[in-house]
Parts: structure tokens; sequence; C-alpha cells
């Protein structure tokens, strides 16, 4: 009998070692994953970069790779097919893949907790006589519809007093294309750019005669989203990759000098632009207020872009507030 018993305890605890070495190796396999984050190369994805250089991923002992796209639909079509696991994104980008059935949270902002940061600006055309705000009213504004250049624009016509209900907009989505159409003046009078694009039209004699920077607050908020399933199945490693972005972002406010060339190599910065491009500001740890968010879903609501607005908790994750 007491041979018995030996022989059932020897093969419980034999079970119970497979069962832990085996829930083990599981673990480990899922650290050595690396976590697959798509990025543009513009200003806000400056602090993964930093962190990389610096080896802040290596030190909170996540496996990171950094996928550059050089565009956008192209880095949110891979998320969807989860060739990603997160994006460098927007509010309103973030709405639709969710109602396209990819359940994504935002973890944190990117750019855009304070007026300076992430320049966008109305600009007039070269050769245009427009003098006032009020004179915008009646002119088509050259931007993307239905995306957060469309948000923008509107948003900022409301911050200067103008009636965002009767804008005239033009559509040409193409950054690149919007900006040779304002600098040439003759189909384009206005267009919304974003940095370092708006510089540049500026230094070929445009004028910027909204400046989002120079608002009360800012309006336009990149952000960085994980798909629902990598939160759930790998929350600690994802917190882990926020901790070194939150790091290296600090590491550009306190020095930002030192980034200056990773900043005009990564952001795809003119030439003409490099003595005088301003070095971003960032809020590490930050995240987007209620309001922020549901700004954007009710615009959304209202341009039948969304059925119904995605609440806060439907939108964002707290993984930041998180210990």
């Amino acid at each position: 009998m007491k041979f018995s018993v030996r022989i059932l305890l020897s093969f419980l605890l034999f079970t119970s070692f497979i069962l832990v070495v085996g829930c083990t190796n599981e673990a480990n396999q899922e650290q050595e994953k690396p976590i697959r984050i798509g990025l543009l190369q513009i200003d806000d994805s400056l602090p993964f970069f930093v962190a990389e250089e610096e080896g802040l991923f290596e030190k909170h002992n996540v496996q990171i790779q950094l996928i550059p796209f050089s565009a956008a639909r192209d880095k949110d079509l891979a998320l969807e097919a989860g060739e990603l696991d997160g994006v460098l994104t927007d509010l309103i980008v973030t709405a639709l893949i969710k109602k396209g059935g990819t359940d994504v949270r935002v973890v944190s902002l990117a750019l855009g907790a304070t007026p300076e940061e992430g320049r966008f600006a109305i600009l007039t055309a070269p050769n245009s006589d427009i003098e006032s705000l009020a004179e915008l009213q009646d002119v088509p504004i050259a931007i993307s519809n239905n995306t957060i250049i469309h948000y923008l624009a509107e948003k900022m016509f409301q911050n200067v007093d103008l009636d965002a209900k009767s804008i005239k907009t033009q559509s040409i989505p193409d950054l690149k294309i919007r900006l040779e159409a304002l600098l040439e003046g003759k189909d384009v009078k206005l267009a919304l750019l974003p940095d370092p694009l708006a510089s540049l039209a500026e230094q070929y004699g445009a004028k910027a005669i909204i400046d989002d920077t120079k608002l009360n607050r800012n309006l336009s908020q990149s952000v960085i989203i994980f798909r629902e399933d990598v939160l759930t199945s790998n929350r600690e490693a994802v917190r882990n990759v926020l901790k070194a972005h939150q790091e290296g972002a600090q590491l550009i406010n306190n020095n930002p000098e030192k980034y200056n060339s990773l900043l005009i190599e990564k952001a795809r910065i003119p030439e003409s632009l490099v003595e005088t491009y301003p070095m971003p500001t960032f809020t590490p740890g930050s995240l987007p207020t209620e309001e922020m968010v549901e700004e954007v879903m009710t615009w959304m609501v209202e341009k039948d872009l969304l059925k119904e607005a995605f609440s806060y908790e439907d939108i964002v994750d707290e993984i930041l507030r998180e210990n």
C-alpha cells in the first residue's frame, strides 16, 4: 500500500513538473516573439527610433521590430491582416479599423497633448491675395476628405470663429501633390498641410493663415494603438514597449540637439529645412482625454463614418496607468 502511494506521489510530482516546464517554455516563447510596430517616417515616430538607438527596448527586456511604411493605408492594412501588433495612427483611423472588425485600443498619445505638439497649418498659395480670416470662408481648401485633415480643417475654422459647416473643400489625398498644387497656385489657393511640408511651403512663399500650434488647444492627436488580442496575450511586453517609448521621448526633451540628425533621417526632413526645422517636444506617458475622443467620435457620426460613436472605454486602454 505504501509502495503504491509512493508511486502515485512520484507520478503526481513528475506530472506537475512537466506542466510547470511546459508553461514556462510557452511563456518564454511568447516573450521571444518580437512586438511588431508599423510607423510612418514622421516627427511623431521619433521616440521609437531614439529608444531603438539608445537600447531602451533591451533595457526593458522586450524584443521589438520597428517597421517603416511610406503609405499610411499599407500600414493599417498590415495591422488588420495580423502582420503588425501595433501602429502609430490617429483617432479617426483607430475608429475605422475598429468598425472594420479589428478590435484595437489606444495605449498612448504620440503627439498632441499640448497645442505645440504636432503642427498643422492652413496655408495660402504664394500668389494668393487672401489677407484675412474672413476671406477663407468662400475659398476651397485642399484636404483629404473624411480623414483627420478634414476634421482639423473644420475644427480650425471653429476655433477662429468661422462657420465650419459652410467650409468648401477640394480633395487631394496625396500630400506631395497637395503641396505642389498649392505652390503652383493655379487650381489650389488654400491647403491644409502638416509639418515639415507646411514649413517647406512657407519657405517657398506660402503663408500660414491658421496655425494649430497657436490655438488655445491641440486639435490633432496622433496615437499608438495595439490589437486587443495582443494586449490580452502579451500585456507585459506592450507595457515594456511603452516604458521604452516614454524614456525615448524624455531623452529628446532633455537633449534635443543630440537627436537632430536622427530626426532629419527618420522624419525625412527636406534638405532646405535642415538648419531651421525645430525639434518636436513630447509629453511622455499621456493618454487622449475623454473630450478629445468624444469630439472625434461625434464628428465621425455627423459625417456618416460611424453609425454610433464608440465610447472612451471602447477606444482607450489605460495600460499606462497600471502599476
